[in-house]
C-alpha cells in the first residue's frame, strides 16, 4: 500500500465533499436561467459563494469562481495590469519574486513578451522570503502591481504579506497574493490583509480538481480574460454549480477545523523533520525552520539527484515530490532553491514531503525508516538510471 505524502500537490477529497458534490450533480438547471430550476441552481451556487467568502473573511460579491488556481492567478495578474494601464496611465512595472509558483512566473513573462510589461524581480533570502526593503525602494508611480505568494509552495516559508500590502497602499499599488498553498493551512482574512486580489484552489484543501476562485476587493478593478455572458464580476462562462458546492464544503471544513488541524500537522511535521535529520544527518532543511506551512518539510540531500530519490521512494511505497520542474524528460533544478542562493548541484537534490488531514504518525515513522536506504541508493544512481531502478 502506497503512503501518500504529497498533499501540497493535491489532497484527497474529504468524505463530506464527495457527498455534497454527488448531491449537487443531480440538480438540473443553468444558474443563469430564469425558470425555477435555473433559479434553484443559482441559489445553490450563491450559497456556495457565500460559504467560500466567509472562510476567507471576504464578501460574497468579491468571490469570482474560476477553473482553478492557475486561472485565478492569470486573471489577477493580467486583469490588474490591463486595468492599471489605460489610455490615461502608463504603469509598466510588475514587482515579482523569482521564487514564485510557475503559474505566476509564466504569466508575468507572457506579459513581458506580449504586453510590454517590465519585470522587477524581488530578491528572496536564504529561506525564500521576499525582501521587504527592496519592495520599499522599488515602489513608485509606474508600478502596475505586486504579485506574491502567501506561503512558498516548495519550501513552505510564510511571506510578509501584511508588510508588503501596507507599503503598496502608500502608492496605491494593488497586491495580488497567491494563497493556493496557504489556504486551509493558515488563517487568512482577506480584508485584514489589505490586498487587491487573492487566488485559491479547491483541490489543495480536500475539494475537487478544476475549481478555484479569485477574491477581488470591492475597490479593485480587474479586466476579464474571458468574455461572453458576464456571469461573474470578472469572468464570463456558465458556472460549475456542483463544483462550487463541493468547494464550499471543503472550505468550511478546512477553515473551521484549522484550530485543531494546524497544531496536529505541526507536530507531525516536526516529528518528520527530527526523524529525517536523525536518519540522514547530512540532510539540509530548506525554508524557514519556524515560520513555515504546518504540513511542509523540504530537504536537500547532498550527493543525490532528487528525481532518483523520488523514484526509489516510490518503489518503496511512498509518494513525495521533488518540488522541481521536469520538462521533456530533462530534470531541472528548482528555480525556488536557485533564487534562495543554492547552486545547481545542491538544488537538484531536493525532496518535498507534504502532510495532510489523512497523514498519521505511523506513516511518518515508516517513511523515516525507509529513507536511509533510498538515500544510499540515490547517491549511486543518477537520473538516467531511474528506469533501471524501477526494473524497466
Amino acid at each position: 500500500m502506497t503512503i501518500y505524502l504529497d498533499h501540497a500537490a493535491t489532497t484527497p477529497m474529504r468524505p463530506a465533499v464527495v457527498e455534497s458534490f454527488v448531491g449537487a450533480l443531480t440538480v438540473v438547471g443553468n444558474p443563469s436561467s430564469i425558470h425555477s430550476q435555473g433559479q434553484a441552481a443559482k441559489r445553490m451556487l450563491e450559497e456556495a459563494r457565500e460559504a467560500v467568502a466567509s472562510s476567507l473573511g471576504a464578501d460574497s460579491v468579491e468571490v469570482t469562481f474560476t477553473s482553478g488556481g492557475t486561472e485565478a492567478i492569470n486573471l489577477a495578474i493580467k486583469g490588474l495590469y490591463w486595468s492599471r494601464n489605460s489610455a490615461a496611465a502608463t504603469r509598466p512595472r510588475i514587482l515579482v519574486a523569482h521564487a514564485e509558483h510557475h503559474a505566476t512566473i509564466d504569466a508575468v513573462e507572457w506579459m513581458q513578451d506580449h504586453e510590454g510589461a517590465l519585470l522587477d524581480w524581488i530578491p528572496v533570502d536564504a529561506f525564500g522570503r521576499v525582501d521587504v526593503d527592496y519592495v520599499r525602494e522599488a515602489l513608485a508611480d509606474d508600478v502596475a502591481l505586486i504579485t506574491m505568494l502567501w506561503a512558498n509552495n516548495e519550501v513552505g516559508t510564510v511571506q510578509p504579506v501584511s508588510q508588503i500590502s501596507a507599503l503598496a497602499a502608500e502608492y496605491g499599488v494593488p497586491v495580488h497574493v497567491d494563497a493556493v498553498s496557504a489556504y486551509g493551512y493558515l488563517p487568512i482574512d482577506f480584508h485584514d490583509a489589505g490586498v487587491a486580489a487573492l487566488s485559491i484552489s479547491a483541490h489543495k484543501i480536500g475539494g475537487p480538481v478544476g475549481v478555484g476562485a479569485l477574491v477581488i476587493a470591492r475597490s479593485a478593478s480587474v479586466t476579464p480574460l474571458l468574455h461572453g455572458g458576464s456571469q461573474q464580476r470578472a469572468r464570463s462562462g456558465t458556472l460549475d454549480a456542483p463544483g462550487a458546492v463541493a468547494f464550499a464544503t471543503a472550505a468550511l471544513e478546512a477553515t473551521q477545523q484549522l484550530g485543531e488541524s494546524a497544531p496536529r500537522l505541526e507536530q507531525l511535521r516536526d516529528s518528520l523533520i527530527e526523524g529525517v535529520r536523525a536518519a540522514v544527518p547530512e540532510a539540509v532543511l530548506r525554508g524557514d525552520p519556524v515560520d513555515r506551512l504546518a504540513g511542509n518539510a523540504h530537504f536537500t540531500f547532498p550527493g543525490c539527484e532528487g528525481d532518483s530519490l523520488l523514484f526509489l521512494l516510490d518503489v518503496a511505497g511512498f509518494s513525495v515530490s521533488t518540488g522541481s520542474a521536469c520538462q521533456a524528460g530533462v530534470p531541472e533544478a528548482s528555480h525556488v532553491l536557485l533564487a534562495m542562493g543554492l547552486d545547481e548541484p545542491a538544488a537538484r537534490g531536493a525532496l518535498r514531503i507534504s502532510l495532510g488531514e489523512s497523514t498519521t504518525p505511523d506513516e511518518i515513522a515508516q517513511f523515516v525508516a525507509a529513507l536511509p536506504n533510498a538515500v544510499a541508493q540515490a547517491k549511486t544512481a543518477g537520473y538516467s538510471d531511474r528506469l533501471t531502478v524501477l526494473g524497466r
